[in-house]
């Protein structure tokens, strides 16, 4: 899966050609998420809420 981002142990990626909504996916530790990138929200998955908080500066 290519990277777009990495920063403070969170690492940002997504897929080219993927499922539909358009959104990317978060890895932390042991934790993955897939983040809607309109809204934001963790389609699938879960991050800590200071994770979460993080990723959504970044977008």
């Amino acid at each position: 899966m290519p990277e777009i981002c990495r920063f403070l142990g969170i690492v940002i990626t997504m897929y080219f050609d993927e499922h539909n909504p358009p959104h990317f996916h978060v890895r932390y530790n042991e934790y993955r998420a897939s983040v809607e990138i309109l809204t934001l929200n963790v389609l699938s998955g879960s991050i800590p809420a200071k994770v979460r908080g993080l990723v959504e500066e970044w977008a």
